[in-house]
Parts: C-alpha cells; sequence; structure tokens
C-alpha cells in the first residue's frame, strides 16, 4: 500500500469511528416512573409520551416506563428527579410540594369548582412561576396533568356532614394541606404509601382514604370501601417533571421534541381524566358502593382555616394570588 493509499484507508477508519461515537452520542435512554396503577389516565399518558418521543426523534429516544410505584413512592421519585438519578416523572402534587411549596397553593379546601377551572389558572402566569421555582429546585416543570377532584370513602359509615369525620382514620398522601383539611374536619389523618393503601384498608389500619375517583377505582379499593361520599374537597394536579440534570443533557433539537411530546402526552391525559368520572361513578355504583352528595358549604365552612393559615404561612403571597384567581374565574 503507497502513502497516499494508506493516509486515505486511517482517515476513512477515523471518520467511520467517529460517525460511530456520534451516532451512540445521539442515542438517548430516560427512565420515567410515576405511582400510578397500569389503566390509570397517568399511566396511559406517559406510555403517549414514549411513544411520540421515540416517533419524532427516529428511535434515537427511548422512554421506559415504570408504572405503580416500581421506583419507590413519589417522595422518593421527587429525590431522585432532583439529583438526577431519575429521568422523569408524573408525580404527586403533596410530593412535589414538599421541594417547591409552592405547589401546595393549588391544594385549598374548596378552591376549584372542576379542573378544568384549575387549568385555567396553570396554563397562565401563575404556573409559570411555578415553573421558575421547580427550576429552582432542580426540576423542569414539562406539563401539569390532571389528578382530579377528590373524594372521600371509608368503610364505617355514610358521610353525610362534617360531622360524620369526627373519629375516623383517613388515609392521606405526603401532603400538608390533606393533613390539615382532614384535622379541621375532625379525621385522624394517617400518611400510608399509596402502594400499601389496598393492605392498610383491609387490615383496618385506617378505615378511610381520600382521592379522586380514578384511582379509586384502578386499584380496586372499592372491594374494601362501600361508603362513598362525593365531597370535591380538593383538585389535585400530577406535575409532569424532567430532572433538570437530564434535561441540561439534551440538544435544543431534543429538547424540543421532549417538550413536544409532553405537550401531546398533557392534552391525552386531562381528556381521559375528564371522560372518565361518570362513567367510573356508574361502574362503582353497580359493584355496590354507596354513594352520598353531602352539601359542600359546611366542608367549606369547618376547612376555612386551613385557607387562613396557609395564606399567612411562608408561601402566603402566592396562596394568594392563586385564591384571588381561582375567585375570579
Amino acid at each position: 500500500m503507497n502513502r497516499q493509499h494508506f493516509i486515505l484507508s486511517v482517515l476513512a477508519t477515523s471518520l467511520g469511528l467517529l460517525c460511530a461515537a456520534g451516532a451512540a452520542a445521539q442515542t438517548v435512554k430516560l427512565t420515567l416512573g410515576h405511582g400510578a396503577a397500569i389503566g390509570n389516565p397517568r399511566h396511559e399518558a406517559a406510555v403517549k409520551f414514549a411513544e411520540v418521543v421515540k416517533a419524532r426523534s427516529g428511535g434515537r429516544i427511548e422512554v421506559q416506563v415504570a408504572p405503580s410505584g416500581q421506583l419507590g413512592d413519589d417522595a422518593a421519585m421527587v429525590t431522585a428527579l432532583r439529583t438526577g438519578a431519575l429521568d422523569i416523572s408524573a408525580n404527586s402534587q403533596g410530593a412535589v410540594a414538599n421541594a417547591v411549596p409552592e405547589y401546595a397553593a393549588y391544594g385549598m379546601p374548596f378552591l376549584f369548582a372542576s379542573p378544568a377551572a384549575a387549568f385555567k389558572v396553570l396554563d397562565g402566569p401563575l404556573g409559570k412561576e411555578l415553573a421558575d421555582r421547580s427550576a429552582e429546585k432542580g426540576m423542569v416543570l414539562l406539563g401539569t396533568w390532571d389528578n382530579g377532584i377528590r373524594q372521600m370513602t371509608n368503610s364505617k359509615r355514610p358521610i353525610n356532614g362534617p360531622e360524620d369525620l369526627k373519629g375516623l382514620k383517613m388515609r392521606v398522601p405526603p401532603d400538608a394541606t390533606l393533613v390539615d383539611i382532614m384535622k379541621a374536619l375532625g379525621a385522624e389523618a394517617q400518611q400510608i404509601k399509596f402502594a400499601e393503601l389496598y393492605v392498610a384498608l383491609q387490615q383496618g389500619v385506617v378505615d378511610g382514604q381520600e382521592n379522586p375517583l380514578v384511582n379509586f377505582h384502578a386499584s380496586k379499593l372499592y372491594e374494601v370501601q362501600k361508603h362513598l361520599a362525593m365531597t370535591n374537597h380538593q383538585f389535585q394536579m400530577t406535575p409532569f417533571l424532567m430532572s433538570k440534570r437530564s434535561w441540561d443533557k439534551l440538544s435544543e433539537a431534543d429538547r424540543r421534541i421532549v417538550q413536544e411530546a409532553s405537550t401531546e402526552a398533557t392534552a391525552l391525559q386531562r381528556k381521559l381524566s375528564q371522560d372518565a368520572d361518570e362513567k367510573l361513578l356508574a361502574d362503582l355504583k353497580a359493584k355496590g358502593v354507596q354513594v352520598t352528595t353531602p352539601a359542600p358549604a359546611p366542608f367549606a365552612k369547618a376547612t376555612a382555616e386551613v385557607v387562613t393559615k396557609w395564606a399567612s404561612g411562608p408561601i402566603g403571597a402566592y396562596v394568594k394570588k392563586v385564591v384571588a384567581a381561582a375567585q375570579a374565574l
């Protein structure tokens, strides 16, 4: 081989190695964890997100979805997001509020009449402010999903008014606003991981719980809870978050793909949640669940102290803005 051919051969080999390295560098694998059961709108939207990301990246970006708390509870996943140990999570409002307290503002009792009303606020300037606070704590807010209007269930008695909550041991997620709401109603709030809730209810560790209907139904809690009260006591979002460390590693083009996929997944998740409640309520009644629809005014009056407490606390200024925005709808 003459010198010219040798040089060309070396260059070709080097170029091939560079191209291979470049292709490998472009391949991105992401993990998305959440605590909801398969079949829940949260899981369906997570799968949609993964599909859109893969399609728009030509298969370069793969998102592995881990449902049902496989990667730990919501609090553990928030910690993992902030450290970069987890890439993405569709998480709970309460767990995220432990890192970014402003999320708790949306958990004030009887604040929103419907998820649609809440999203009018979240999709505006106050939502942008929430995203900025999230970024400061190491998380990129890709979207806000619908975790529903929350209802109460128990195994002891029908709930027709606040007095029926007195003395009941009620499970709540790691959410300080819900602890305050239950205390204001005279119930005993106990924090139990959602993955352990069915057994806790079955064994009588707690008497009841509160959740949106979709969570109650998907996890078959109706098998161990026969009294359902449509209290509509709190709206909760599902913050769809990406670790800022993972986000910063993406190219600008890949960030656009992730954000566009998030927009599609958010629209799907909100629609699935909206469509679910009416059908779920009918099915729960058919399964023998006894449903009451108590008047909201006595509950709102009994929990007014919760709003007062949070409005005078460390995030009081933001709480007041959210409350004012909700009341102006």
